[in-house]
């Protein structure tokens, strides 16, 4: 079985108010002092009102979906001791100041890109999925990058900015497209030419170390892993182990397709790629995608439908099959985060949009 992990990222909102607060130490040390903590599970983030989770390496998905549980769950309730709650939003829905963790490598990125950094009130889920070595993490980045999108749209949960509709499904990927080293990888010739080009990249002096590579698909650089960071932070659990679901057997049936000898299929052009991906940052599911075998505008839930013909045997063989179809099903019929958002503000206004983000409350 391929192993899995997933990593999360949360705001701190004021209770009350809903406004981001810098908490982070706070929350830390309430959330150390419970059992069902264990060192090193919750960290630090970018900003003072970010709170990062990672669950232990897994093989299942029902282990995924336990830890994430048991983390928010201890999060919520540190986060309760000091008067604010953890929120499970891709974007901040309301801001307010949050001054940068005091670590020297976040204060460098403040001093290289100051508004940027401050405006960086984003969350994320990456999942990392265990591979052999380097050479197949490339090869499986070029299988995986042309789905790169539909994943962000079935994980879009961020339509809210600074008190204002943002006419986005996930305006998280618009905010982080701003760096210089991020959305969807190029194709790579293998190993040695994403080092050369990676190296090449930290020459110029336009990002200053690896962890600056924010591709949406990237070879970890302290696991064995290649991590996918395409998807916003998700409302409840069970879609998070869904997708991590869905990211094990991209990855798995990349391998798969690049031990046999099998060829990537035709190369979809960056352009093309990246306005896939403002597509679906833009409508999520609610209208058309671009397809990604034909590059040719369908609607959302065909697309991820064939994103699901092209990994059942996979998830077949995992034996996440009914499970992940399960998940997807779900997401078609309840919705998306962010359509879940829209419908709790348009019902209950700030109050009921903040008692969703929650994550105690899921």
């Amino acid at each position: 079985m391929v192993s899995v992990g997933v990593e999360e990222e949360y705001l701190l909102l004021d209770a009350d108010s809903g406004y981001p607060v810098s908490r982070w130490e706070e929350v830390r040390a309430a959330a150390a002092r419970q059992r069902a903590v264990a060192r090193g599970e919750v960290e630090r983030e970018l900003l003072q009102a970010q709170v990062e989770v990672a669950t232990p390496v897994c093989d299942t998905l029902d282990e995924v979906e336990r830890h994430l549980r048991r983390l928010r769950g201890a999060l919520h309730a540190a986060a309760a001791e000091t008067g604010c709650r953890v929120a499970a939003s891709g974007a901040a829905p309301f801001l307010g100041p949050a001054p940068v963790t005091d670590q020297p490598r976040y204060r460098r990125m403040l001093a290289d890109a100051a508004l940027l950094v401050d405006e960086q009130m984003i969350n994320g889920m990456h999942v990392h999925v265990g591979v052999p070595d380097r050479a197949r993490a490339i090869a499986v980045l070029n299988r995986i990058r042309r789905w790169l999108p539909v994943l962000v749209a079935m994980s879009g949960n961020s339509p809210y900015w600074d008190g204002a509709e943002t006419g986005f499904a996930s305006w998280r990927t618009v905010v982080f497209g701003r760096w210089p080293v991020s959305g969807p990888p190029p194709a790579f010739d293998g190993p040695e030419d994403y080092e050369r080009r990676t190296e090449q990249l930290l020459r110029v002096g336009v990002i200053r170390d690896r962890g600056q590579v924010y591709w949406q698909a990237r070879p970890s650089e302290r696991y064995p892993t290649v991590e996918v960071r395409a998807m916003d932070v998700q409302l409840r659990p069970e879609d998070a182990a869904m997708l991590a679901g869905v990211v094990r057997a991209l990855v798995t049936a990349g391998l798969n397709e690049a031990e046999s000898g099998a060829t990537a299929g035709p190369l979809v052009p960056d352009e093309l790629l990246a306005a896939a991906n403002w597509q679906a940052a833009r409508h999520g599911l609610n209208g058309h995608l671009v397809d990604p075998l034909t590059c040719e505008p369908r609607p959302a839930a065909e697309v991820v439908a064939s994103l699901m013909d092209h990994l059942r045997k996979t998830l077949d063989d995992t034996g996440d099959l009914e499970r992940v179809s399960a998940g997807v099903e779900r997401l078609l019929d309840d919705g998306t985060g962010e359509q879940r958002q829209r419908r709790a503000a348009a019902s209950g206004g700030k109050e009921g949009l903040l008692g969703l983000l929650s994550t105690g409350e899921r």
